[in-house]
């Protein structure tokens, strides 16, 4: 058949096929199919893969794509990257997907970035982050060596790490290369609190005292207390410095005078840990901006009104049980907006603007899990063998980390958390530097750091 009578009858054929019902339209190509060579049946075979196949991602508008891309969970979302290029640059173009599944594994959000590929980048940085926790892969340890008697009384604060000993003296040491940036002759050190130019101490010589670290020398002595002082707090812009003692009291001290100021009385245990700290709530007691003491003995937790008047009484007395028969832990969260302490019962949560308990976070599984860091979306714990991580939203421990056989202390500032700001949720950036240091029976300091990302 010529070209031009072929395409005359199929013009016609094509008009009387689209006129038939489906039935019809089907028995037709049944029919076609029987009467076709193999030479028709690949074609048709061929041609059919590639008819019934549709990219609905390209198809469809951007903004419907990100819809459908909202609902895929994001290791299928890596996945479909690699169906192809165009996919893969729909799928990595899609910020909200690549944020919240960053949200989702616990990382801080800065909403202001909208470049999609960078929260694509920092997901698979987060994912890999999130296996080595999960492995008991992300830290690595070190050692601080220099004391020559037991160290008690540690502090941290911006890769530095201060350590107070009974061999007299105290160094200041920098995390990140294990040196010793100061160190000075002081007392017995049961409390230490530094900044760049001064250190207090709170001593087992029953006072509180001030060193300049340049100079190693004393410029204040702080004398009252008839007890071991076991915790200090200062702040410079209300020129005030609080010490609890094992004397059950509170001393509010004038930092730059040395003078007492006020005691504060009511504990009928050893004070163990003063927080002194801006309130961030509203309440019927106190409002946003005002300084306000924390005080904690073994049964309870006491909240003074302290930038008010010197001559404060006691806002409100926290416990966990009524009859005493539950411990509170020495380690005590305070950031303005609630208070976390850990008991034999588990972690217990206040809102400070009602003083009602929120939570009570319980791990029954392992018994004596103490309290080392808190915040909005970890919480660094620790019991005698282990370190754990726990992720609040869950309430599941979801890392550990093996401890060596540290020196245990009831009154617990032998031991502390490093950097906090990732128990607000990691970013990439701040899981960084010291996450827990300790003092061993070698007068050494263990500590653990994150290790850097793969």
């Amino acid at each position: 058949m010529e070209r031009k009578d072929f395409e005359t009858w199929l013009d016609n054929i094509s008009v009387t096929f689209l006129s038939l019902t489906d039935l019809q339209k089907n028995e037709t190509l049944d029919h076609l199919i029987s009467l076709s060579g193999a030479v028709q049946l690949r074609h048709l075979s061929n041609n059919l893969e590639t008819l019934l196949k549709r990219d609905f991602l390209k198809l469809l508008p951007l903004e419907l794509s990100f819809y459908l891309l909202k609902w895929l969970d994001p290791q299928t979302l890596l996945t479909c990257c690699l169906v192809s290029k165009q996919w893969n640059k729909v799928i990595s173009a899609c910020t909200e997907v690549w944020q919240t599944a960053c949200r989702n594994l616990g990382w801080q959000i800065d909403d202001s970035v909208q470049d999609a590929l960078h929260w694509k980048k920092v997901y698979l940085k987060a994912i890999l982050r999130m296996k080595q926790l999960e492995d008991h892969e992300a830290f690595e340890t070190s050692s601080l060596i220099g004391h020559s008697a037991r160290v008690y009384a540690l502090y941290y604060k911006d890769g530095l790490l201060c350590t107070g000993s009974d061999d007299l003296s105290a160094k200041l040491w920098d995390v990140s290369t294990g040196q010793c940036v100061y160190g000075i002759q002081t007392h017995t050190c049961a409390a230490v609190k530094f900044d760049e130019q001064k250190l207090v101490t709170g001593s087992f010589d029953n006072t509180v005292a001030c060193w300049e670290w340049s100079s190693g020398s004393r410029t204040q002595h702080f004398r009252g207390h008839t007890g071991a002082v076991f915790s200090v707090d200062y702040n410079d812009e209300l020129d005030i410095l609080v010490s609890g003692s094992a004397d059950f009291t509170v001393k509010v001290w004038a930092l730059s005078a040395g003078t007492c100021l006020n005691t504060l009385t009511g504990h009928t245990e050893w004070v163990t840990k003063v927080v002194l700290q801006k309130c961030k709530v509203k309440s019927l007691l106190h409002s946003p901006g005002d300084y306000i003491l924390l005080s904690a003995d073994k049964y309870e937790i006491k909240i003074w009104p302290i930038g008010r008047e010197i001559n404060c009484k006691c806002l409100k007395t926290l416990s966990v049980s009524e009859d005493r028969s539950i411990c509170l832990q020495p380690r005590l969260h305070f950031d303005g907006k609630y208070i976390v302490c850990s008991s034999a019962l588990g972690l217990y949560q206040w809102d400070f603007a009602s003083y009602d308990i929120l939570r009570v976070i319980k791990t029954p599984e392992i018994a004596n899990l103490a309290l080392l860091g808190f915040g909005d979306i970890f919480a660094l714990l620790f019991d005698n063998r282990y370190l754990y991580i726990m992720d609040l939203r869950t309430e599941s421990l979801i890392s550990r980390w093996p401890l060596p056989e540290y020196r245990k202390s009831k009154r617990g500032s032998s031991f502390l958390a490093g950097e906090a700001s990732w128990l607000n949720g990691l970013d990439g950036h701040n899981d960084t530097g010291l996450v827990f240091a300790t003092s061993m029976p070698d007068h050494s300091i263990h500590l653990v750091l994150w290790k850097e990302h793969g």
